[in-house]
């Protein structure tokens, strides 16, 4: 699963999105009316079939009732709608006008695909021996389904039309909003970066020129852990926007450099930092997305560690894959599926707005980098990483 980072509302998009979600479930709501209607139609259509072909008998009947003995031949009535056919007891043609051959002889009305078809019992000893009287006609019921879809389709389009109007002025001032706010956290990100800059390289100067102190080791430690917020933040503002390319990266080296950065985070609670990297290791990631992951995994290890403990970080090859590993001997996690969840906090107290992972969990779902988390309440949680 991925959690989508969207800054702008997208009007537009929104209006579509629920529009079309909208429209769907009217329209299915709105078939089931619409498929009863068609069936009364289709039954009403056939009824009219049904007493067309019934007169259509008559006048047959009629017909050759008049007929008088004394005439050498009988003409059979024939229709251009209507086709007949006059069978003995043993339903043998005596004259047929059919252009299909019948595959039932019950009495009644019959459909054999587009032909329907009446059969009518004749009085025995009349009608040249005839004992059976079919009326057919060819007849379909597209015209009824045509007029079904066209209705369907008129009322989705229309439905879709009204809602997406509809929720594209209903959601304007959202967007407004949204875009105000937007752009007021990106001239937020500007103005934080330029004083925490400053911060950082006059707590060096001064360092150097000074010495190292508790109280500078404190201000330092607190401008790399403003930093490391900053740096979500921005990730989240540019996301979308900014295309972080991959390139070659010496994986040992990228991440020694990382530790070094949090030692003194880490130091504040006397916690040891111990790296296990065996062999310099060559991947090809992107450099942004690679120090989200591998701070923000420190950083909550040294935020959930107990103090005086240790934080293991170890990378290393296995077969074909790059293993990078981060383990803490701290308060441990309760719930694990929740701590990548956007602002989840396990510790109130602790800190932080709840990004940090949401990010990471993005991060390796983009990459389709596999991490498993174990964890034990007051001893201590594994991030394991497999690239």
């Amino acid at each position: 699963m991925v959690w989508d980072i969207v800054l702008i509302f997208n009007t537009q998009e929104f209006a579509k999105k629920y529009a079309l979600i909208y429209t769907v479930l009217i329209a299915v709501l709105l078939i089931v009316p619409l498929v009863i209607y068609v069936l009364l139609l289709l039954q009403i259509d056939e009824a009219k079939v049904k007493l067309s072909l019934k007169t259509q008998a008559k006048m047959v009947i009629n017909d050759m009732q008049r007929y008088d003995n004394n005439d050498k031949i009988y003409h059979f009535p024939r229709y251009k709608k209507y086709k007949s056919a006059l069978y003995d007891d043993k339903y043998q043609v005596l004259f047929s006008t059919l252009e299909f051959k019948p595959l039932s002889f019950t009495l009644g009305f019959h459909v054999q695909g587009s032909q329907h078809y009446y059969i009518y019992k004749l009085p025995s000893g009349y009608y040249f021996s005839a004992e059976y009287l079919l009326i057919s006609t060819e007849h379909t019921a597209n015209n009824i389904y045509f007029l079904a879809t066209i209705t369907m389709i008129v009322i989705v389009i229309t439905l879709f039309i009204f809602s997406f109007l509809l929720l594209r002025n209903f959601s304007a001032p959202f967007e407004k909003l949204n875009t105000q706010l937007d752009n007021f956290i990106k001239d937020s990100m500007h103005e934080i970066n330029t004083p925490l800059s400053i911060i950082n390289l006059n707590v060096d100067l001064f360092q150097n020129k000074s010495g190292n102190n508790k109280y500078l080791q404190r201000i330092k430690s607190a401008a790399k852990t403003l930093s490391t917020i900053y740096d979500d933040m921005n990730y989240l503002v540019k996301q979308g926007r900014v295309e972080h390319k991959a390139q070659n990266i010496f994986m040992g080296e990228f991440i020694q450099n990382r530790v070094d950065y949090f030692k003194e985070i880490a130091n504040l609670k006397d916690i040891q930092l111990e790296t296990n990297i065996t062999t310099p290791l060559e991947y090809t990631f992107s450099k942004t997305k690679l120090q989200r992951i591998v701070d923000n995994t420190l950083s909550n290890a040294i935020k959930y560690s107990l103090a005086e403990s240790k934080i293991e970080i170890s990378l290393y090859r296995e077969k074909n894959k790059v293993i990078f590993s981060v383990k803490d001997y701290g308060v441990g996690i309760k719930d694990i599926d929740k701590i990548f969840s956007r602002y989840y906090r396990e510790n109130e107290a602790k800190g932080g707005f709840g990004i940090g992972l949401n990010i990471v969990k993005q991060i390796i779902n983009e990459e389709n980098i596999l991490l498993h988390v174990s964890s034990e309440v007051n001893k201590g949680t594994t991030f394991q990483y497999i690239f």
